[in-house]
């Protein structure tokens, strides 16, 4: 039998725990999606515009969340925390559409302009991924 050793001079331990970062994550989302839906009313008349400066709060908040709560996340993990993003968006905008009685789009844009809405759902996925410093 042969023993192999392992050596962990190379691995960085994490700085923060798990739920620590799963928290900072959602905290993380609700600032952008909190920003993207004021950019989103205020400049609703400029679609262009709106998408810019709501890509923008996206990838600042990306870039707070992975130097606070993850600076040496892998690409794994910041590409899980982009797709939660996404899937918290889309669950928001369908209980707001319930709630409201009337559609949402606020999170992810109309459908109307699909190019906007594909770069926002873009935007939400791999924003933090943008920000890893390492990869594994």
């Amino acid at each position: 039998m042969t023993a192999t050793a392992h050596s962990s001079a190379g691995v960085a331990k994490p700085k923060h725990g798990r739920a620590f970062c799963a928290a900072l994550a959602g905290a993380s989302w609700i600032a952008a999606a909190l920003l993207v839906g004021i950019a989103n009313s205020e400049l609703a008349s400029s679609p262009i515009a709106a998408v810019v400066i709501e890509v923008l709060a996206i990838l600042i908040m990306a870039a707070a969340y992975t130097k606070i709560a993850a600076p040496e996340a892998s690409l794994d993990h910041a590409l899980f925390v982009g797709t939660a993003w996404v899937l918290l968006a889309i669950v928001t905008e369908l209980i707001m559409t319930a709630a409201s009685g009337r559609q949402w789009f606020a999170l992810l844009g109309r459908p109307e302009n699909g190019g906007l809405r594909c770069v926002l759902l873009i935007a939400w996925l791999i924003a933090p991924a943008l920000f890893v410093r390492r990869d594994e």
